[in-house]
């Protein structure tokens, strides 16, 4: 494929545009050909040309010409104008179900970071109250849709045209989980518990009385129990019914970072090499998940890099297991995946832009 791809990101503003921003300026196969900035703006700043990026993110600014770089008014002419071919979209739910469609009929490939099309089951997207669901159109739409997940659905992904980004809780849960059970080895009637904690950056840029510094600091709470939009993804891609897992996230005191904690039992007592055995194969080829046999990860192991990393305990009679994986919810839980995503949308190998 043609490297000068030209890339366009709606919703460069918060803390995932942010970041997806910061990779594909520096991604090798986009060099010399920035991002294109696009999103709603006011008439003052459409007046002077758009807002400049610098004035968005500083850290942004450097030599490569980033400074120059503008935030402009939203117009698909515009895309055209620019030869857009890939777009991504950091944007909220009920942003991303009105434009994927119109994306999609002009020809454009989505990499769509929110969950608007993450879930396959009707039941599982009932949480989001999306408006058109059950509409011919969104169907049609939902039915191409892949789960942008590589190491579950590398093949698929490479010729998708709409990518619906994972969300990051469930990335954390998903990827040390779907191993196991789909070798057949967990007990499911017990049921399994996933305990994650999150940095306040999961929860968005747009402050609430619960991310306030007054609220999250020295503290640690639970939210979303038995609700928690990213449930239905975990039942999807692990292969679960609603009764098998229960799912508690906790905002966590810290701007980033995802930590979760999975309590599994087995039908029969495994070993520590059998375990491990599972893992390294699953994930053979997979170059972002890093597999820690003799340790725990720790969110500083993974923060501000695209990899997740998980380890395990075994109870000393081989009957259950304490499973410890972690990731940044910024980049493994949502633009360095999107990232991963694009690399594979272009043929390119998956890491490139993110080692």
């Amino acid at each position: 494929m043609n490297d000068a791809v030209q890339t366009a990101i709606i919703g460069v503003t918060g803390y995932a545009g942010a970041e997806l921003a910061r990779l594909l300026l520096h991604h090798p196969r986009l060099k010399g050909v920035p991002p294109l900035f696009v999103g709603r703006l006011d008439e003052k700043d459409i007046a002077r040309g758009g807002v400049p990026l610098s004035e968005i993110h500083p850290q942004l600014t450097n030599g490569n010409g980033s400074a120059s770089l503008k935030l402009q008014a939203f117009s698909w002419e515009l895309l055209a104008e620019h030869n857009v071919s890939l777009l991504f979209l950091a944007t909220p739910h009920e942003q991303s179900r009105q434009w994927v469609p119109e994306a999609l009929a002009r020809g454009l490939r989505v990499v769509d970071l929110s969950g608007a099309w993450r879930m396959t089951e009707a039941a599982n997207r009932a949480i989001y109250a999306f408006s058109d669901d059950g509409t011919a159109q969104s169907n049609a739409i939902q039915s191409q849709a892949v789960y942008g997940m590589p190491e579950l659905h590398r093949s698929k992904i490479g010729a998708a045209k709409l990518v619906a980004n994972p969300g990051c809780y469930a990335t954390s849960v998903i990827l040390p989980l779907r191993p196991l059970v789909a070798a057949g080895i967990v007990d499911l009637e017990p049921g399994i518990v996933a305990d994650s904690k999150s940095g306040v950056s999961g929860a968005g840029k747009a402050p609430t009385p619960k991310t306030h510094y007054m609220y999250a600091a020295d503290n640690l709470s639970a939210y979303g129990v038995f609700t928690h939009r990213h449930t239905g993804e975990l039942l999807e891609q692990i292969g679960l019914a609603s009764g098998q897992i229960v799912f508690t996230p906790h905002l966590l005191p810290i701007p980033r970072g995802i930590l979760s904690t999975i309590y599994v039992r087995f039908r029969e007592p495994q070993t520590h090499a059998g375990m491990a055995s599972i893992y390294k194969q699953f994930f053979a080829g997979s170059p972002m998940v890093r597999f820690y046999e003799t340790s725990l990860p720790q969110i500083q192991y993974s923060v501000r890099t695209n990899y997740a990393d998980i380890g395990f305990q075994l109870s000393p009679d081989g009957k259950r297991a304490v499973i410890v994986s972690c990731l940044d919810n910024l980049l493994k839980g949502a633009s360095g995946q999107a990232v991963q995503n694009f690399n594979l949308m272009m043929g390119w190998s998956e890491s490139e832009g993110l080692e």
